[in-house]
């Protein structure tokens, strides 16, 4: 792991998590956005480090080496924790074993939820297809990536990663990912945000939102219809900006 800092003064602070085979770098807008406000820790998770390979183990484990860096520096208190995806269930998991004070807490697309077995088993297989296939840079792969999975900007940030990871950090990756977990029982001043889409595999994202309302129940809940997976986040993060700004300030 690896933790990017943007910091400069006394301010309060922001931590940023990306998703599966995702470069820190897609933070890059909402860094420019909130670094005059904040002082900025952006994650770049296991088996996500350009500099050298390294393991993902387990959400859990993300979460710890997490909160211990930020015990290392003597901060207690995150005032915006915010994660997509992976990032999101790590960020819940930072909030739910409750060593840091987190002030408000920003889900985008988090995976709180268990999936099928048969999902993870296909999940595995195809991440692997792809990430085999990223290391000979497969031109079909390189296609799909530009069209469907980021702006090709972030393209050679991927590469990177995908060159690094090995077979058993996406295994437990996606393991980690489609796993359940307890969501109630955290008794917290913390705000919520929630934040989704409705395409693909948002529906686990939808079932989510829900169980993390019934439990917390002050927690907003945007959806925006029509999406695909953190789709504001990453190809619209001006958008994303604002919502998340209008909940900060509100």
């Amino acid at each position: 792991m690896f933790i990017h800092e943007f910091v400069n003064g006394s301010k309060p602070v922001m931590v940023l998590i990306h998703g599966v085979l995702t470069p820190w770098q897609i933070w890059t807008p909402q860094i420019e956005a909130f670094k005059e406000k904040y002082n900025i820790y952006v994650v770049a998770l296991n088996a996500h480090t350009k500099e050298c390979a390294s393991e993902f183990i387990s959400v859990d484990a993300e979460a710890d080496e997490i909160i211990e860096y930020f015990k290392s520096k003597n901060i207690d208190t995150i005032d915006v924790l915010s994660g997509i995806s992976l990032g999101g269930k790590i960020s819940f998991k930072i909030f739910s074993k409750n060593e840091l004070k987190i002030n408000n807490l920003i889900m985008d697309g988090a995976p709180l939820v268990a999936c099928p077995n048969f999902a993870v088993k296909f999940m595995i297989k195809s991440y692997k297809d792809i990430i085999h296939k990223s290391k000979i840079r497969d031109a079909k792969v390189i296609a799909n990536f530009k069209k469907h999975f980021l702006p090709e900007k972030y393209l050679e940030e991927y590469l990177k990663i995908a060159d690094n990871m090995s077979d058993s950090s996406i295994e437990n990756i996606v393991t980690s990912v489609c796993e359940g977990g307890k969501i109630k029982g955290i008794n917290t001043k913390s705000r919520i945000l929630f934040i989704h889409g409705t395409k693909g595999n948002e529906i686990l994202s939808k079932k989510t939102a829900k169980l993390v309302k019934k439990y917390y129940t002050d927690t907003k809940v945007i959806c925006f219809k029509g999406d695909a997976h953190v789709y504001k986040a990453i190809y619209q993060p001006e958008i994303w900006i604002e919502t998340v700004s209008e909940f900060l300030e509100g």
